[in-house]
């Protein structure tokens, strides 16, 4: 169980969205959709209203310990295109194995 940056909530990991920052150093989020990627990850609902949430709140750059803040125009991207059924999530149990 992971607690969502955004409405607080907690939920299972095949549930909610990981983020993390992009490798290049500049604070632009990256949805993590296989929860791979290396550095400190935020988890959040795959939902625009809980992303506004976490922005409204600045709950990002503190989960991710970030001075500054982040640059959430891919994650919302992301969600925008889930939305309207373009991406295909992979299927993950409890324990973030593929299943």
């Amino acid at each position: 169980m992971r607690t969502c940056v955004g409405c607080r909530r907690r939920d299972s990991r095949s549930v909610l969205l990981r983020v993390v920052v992009a490798p290049d150093g500049v604070g632009n989020l990256l949805v993590d959709v296989r929860r791979r990627l290396p550095g400190r990850g935020a988890w959040l609902h795959s939902s625009s209203a809980c992303l506004e949430q976490a922005e409204k709140r600045r709950a990002l750059p503190r989960a991710l310990r970030r001075p500054a803040p982040v640059d959430v125009t891919g994650v919302r991207s992301y969600l925008d295109s889930c939305s309207s059924g373009d991406v295909v999530h992979p299927t993950t149990d409890e324990s973030g194995s593929n299943s």
